[in-house]
C-alpha cells in the first residue's frame, strides 16, 4: 500500500477530529463512507453535532461544499434545479441546484414530502439528475450527508426501507463524553476550531482513494462469513426483510474502506463486525408492526443484526 495514500486518510482523520472530539470511530466511518463511494445518514437527537461532522468533512477538503435545510415546501427543483429560458438566445439553460456539489448535507431529509426525497436518493443513487429528457451528471466526488432527527415525529414524512438501502450507512453521534463536553464548554463551542480547518486533500485525491478501496483484499472466508450473516437476517423470526444483495455488497465495499482507513490492505473480522450495524441494520424490516418509526425502532434494528452476528462463527 503506498505510503501516500496512508498519510492522505491521516490528514484527513486528524483535521476532523480537530472538531468532532471523542468520536474517533465516527469520523473513520464517514471517512470510510467517503472513499466508497456510499452517502450517509446521520440520525441523532438534535445538538449533539450532526451538522458540524459534515461541515468538518467539506471544510477538510477542497471540494465545493452545499447545505440543503429541507422543509415540507421544498420542491424537488428546489434542490435539483431548473430549466430557464434565454430570450437572448432562443433556448434553454439549465441552471444547477444545490445538490451540485461535491459534499452536499442534507439537512432534517424527513422533513422533505416523499416526491422531493425520490428526487434526491434518485441522484445519489444514478449520480445524475434528468431535467427535461437531458441528463445532468453530478460532481465526482459526490457523497451526500443526510440528517433526521428520531425523536420528533410531527410533520415529517419517515424515508421507507427502499430508499434507506441508498445509504451505505446509518450512524448515531451520541453524547460527547464528559471531558470532552468540559473541553468544549472551556471553549465556547466547535465554530472557533470549525472556521480554522483548511482542505487537506484535493478532488484528484480522493478519487485516488476511491480507487484504492477496491484492490483492499477479502478472502473468500470472509466472504462466506459475510454471507452467514445476510442469509439469518432474511430468515430471522424477528425480521419480515432481510438485508438485499445491495446490501452484501455494500458492507463488503464498506469493510474494505475501513481497512483502508486503518492502514491495511486486506480486511479482518474486525473490519465487517465493526461495520455491520452501520451498514446492515437500517437495510431490514422489524417483523413486530407495534414498533414505529424513530428511535426504538433504529435500537431494535441494530439488536438484531447484533445478535445475529454473535450467533455466526468468525472465521480465524
Amino acid at each position: 500500500m503506498p505510503g501516500t495514500v496512508l498519510s492522505r486518510l491521516e490528514r484527513l482523520h486528524e483535521s476532523i477530529v480537530r472538531v468532532i472530539r471523542g468520536k474517533a470511530e465516527i469520523v473513520d466511518a464517514l471517512v470510510a463512507a467517503l472513499i466508497a463511494r456510499g452517502h450517509v445518514l446521520v440520525e441523532d437527537v438534535p445538538g449533539v453535532g450532526k451538522t458540524t461532522l459534515a461541515q468538518a468533512l467539506a471544510r477538510s477538503l477542497d471540494l465545493e461544499f452545499h447545505r440543503i435545510q429541507f422543509t415540507s415546501d421544498t420542491l424537488p427543483s428546489d434542490i435539483i434545479g431548473i430549466s430557464v429560458y434565454r430570450q437572448a438566445s432562443g433556448d434553454f439553460q439549465f441552471m444547477a441546484g444545490p445538490l451540485f456539489a461535491n459534499v452536499v448535507l442534507a439537512d432534517e431529509i424527513n422533513r422533505a414530502a416523499p416526491r422531493t426525497q425520490s428526487a434526491l436518493l434518485e441522484a445519489m443513487s444514478e449520480h445524475a439528475v434528468t431535467v427535461e429528457k437531458t441528463r445532468h451528471p453530478l460532481p465526482d466526488p459526490f457523497l451526500v450527508v443526510a440528517t433526521q432527527n428520531p425523536i420528533e415525529s410531527t410533520g415529517t414524512y419517515p424515508l421507507p426501507e427502499s430508499q434507506l438501502d441508498r445509504f451505505l450507512m446509518r450512524l448515531s453521534m451520541g453524547y460527547p463524553g464528559r471531558n470532552e463536553e468540559l473541553e468544549l464548554l472551556r471553549s465556547g463551542g466547535t465554530e472557533p476550531e470549525l472556521e480554522q480547518l483548511t482542505p487537506v486533500l484535493t478532488a484528484e485525491e480522493v478519487r485516488e482513494l476511491q480507487r484504492e478501496v477496491v484492490a483492499v483484499h477479502v478472502s473468500d472466508a470472509l466472504r462466506l462469513y459475510l454471507l452467514e450473516v445476510v442469509e439469518r437476517t432474511r430468515v430471522h423470526e424477528a425480521l419480515s426483510l432481510g438485508v438485499s444483495t445491495r446490501g452484501c455488497l455494500a458492507w463488503q465495499r464498506c469493510a474494505q474502506a475501513l481497512a483502508l482507513v486503518r492502514a491495511r490492505p486486506f480486511v479482518l473480522p474486525d473490519d465487517l463486525q465493526e461495520t455491520a450495524e452501520l451498514v446492515l441494520a437500517h437495510r431490514v424490516l422489524l417483523a413486530d408492526p407495534t414498533v414505529g418509526d424513530g428511535w426504538e425502532r433504529s435500537r431494535r434494528e441494530r439488536a438484531v443484526i447484533r445478535t445475529i452476528l454473535d450467533s455466526v462463527p468468525v472465521p480465524r
